[in-house]
């Protein structure tokens, strides 16, 4: 007789059929029973486990326990002050360098929105004279977005499955190379504020992000949470100008930095090489260029800044490299 976890697994790899056997095997009606409640109680316990290992990480009691296991996976700084690896003068002079590239580049969809601008700033999308350093003098429309990137900041990245086991989806740079300081990626979703509601969006949800002033973004692109963001970034939008990028939600996004929901938290086999960045978008943002922020407000009354969440690279990062943050970052 086998013992009953051998037997257990027998049954979930051999299927319903040798389930059947073994109970013609039996002759008592509550061995029956017992084993089939027993069955149903594995199945449901490894359910719940599945879903733990991707929710444990916003429980503070599992946090606590797990510093010591798992300091690697710990950021720990000194200061906020010392909490930020670029300034945000440089992440708004990459941001604003990437965007106006992609315009450029979409050229031939943004009739509507360039001919509401002022002379001055269309000359700076429609003449093919002007560019923005030595890469983008390039022929209008040629490039899709990963590619502009690349010609633009040097360096693109990519969703691909995770090169860590049971990890899912991860985010590699696929060329070019990251130098440290670098805004390698920006967490998508929408923005909650302390005192809004997200319980429904945040059942069995692991991409809600945790700002430390407890902003919460909510970087599901599944569910409730895609429901939420598209109606938000519909009610915000002023005629032809979109507030906000809905691309994030499908495969083929028009920003090809708003994937860091996707990035893998670290391990002490893996040391992160990003870390997360808050940042507040200035009120004088480029109109035409919001097209590109893949984060909305939840209330569109809302007196603060839009926040954003960055990620900046740690150190040097080559291509084929996977990118890994820590989850949790402590401050003394």
């Amino acid at each position: 007789m086998f013992p009953l976890c051998a037997r257990l697994e027998q049954v979930q790899d051999g299927g319903s059929v040798f389930f059947q056997q073994q109970l013609d095997l039996r002759g008592e009606p509550n061995q029956h029973v017992s084993l089939h409640v027993q069955i149903m109680f594995r199945i449901v316990m490894t359910r719940i486990q599945d879903k733990w290992k991707s929710y444990r990480h916003r429980f503070v009691p599992w946090i606590a326990l797990n510093l010591r296991k798992n300091e690697r996976t710990i950021r720990q700084v000194t200061e906020r002050s010392k909490d930020r690896l670029a300034s945000d003068e440089v992440v708004l002079e990459t941001l604003l360098h990437l965007f106006r590239a992609l315009l450029r580049n979409d050229v031939a969809h943004q009739e509507e929105v360039l001919r509401l601008l002022p002379a001055s700033t269309q000359t700076r999308y429609l003449s093919p004279e002007t560019t923005e350093g030595p890469d983008i003098g390039e022929p209008k429309g040629e490039h899709g977005p990963i590619e502009t990137m690349f010609l633009t900041v040097g360096f693109c990245i990519e969703r691909k499955p995770s090169s860590l086991p049971f990890a899912g989806t991860g985010v590699f740079v696929t060329r070019g190379f990251v130098p440290k300081g670098a805004t390698v990626a920006m967490y998508p979703g929408t923005i909650y504020q302390a005192y809004e509601p997200i319980l429904f969006q945040s059942i069995w949800n692991p991409f809600v992000f945790r700002c430390i002033d407890h902003v919460l973004i909510d970087g599901n692109d599944k569910g409730i949470s895609k429901i939420v963001y598209r109606s938000c970034s519909g009610r915000d939008r002023l005629g032809p100008f979109r507030l906000s990028d809905i691309t994030w939600l499908t495969a083929n996004t028009e920003n090809p930095l708003a994937v860091g929901q996707y990035v893998n938290n670290c391990s002490n086999e893996r040391a992160a090489n990003v870390c997360y960045q808050e940042y507040d978008v200035p009120e004088a943002f480029p109109l035409e260029l919001r097209q590109y922020l893949p984060n909305v407000n939840y209330r569109h009354d809302t007196q603060r800044p839009l926040r954003c969440v960055v990620l900046v690279a740690l150190r040097d990062i080559r291509p084929g490299e996977e990118l890994f943050s820590n989850y949790f970052t402590i401050v003394h």
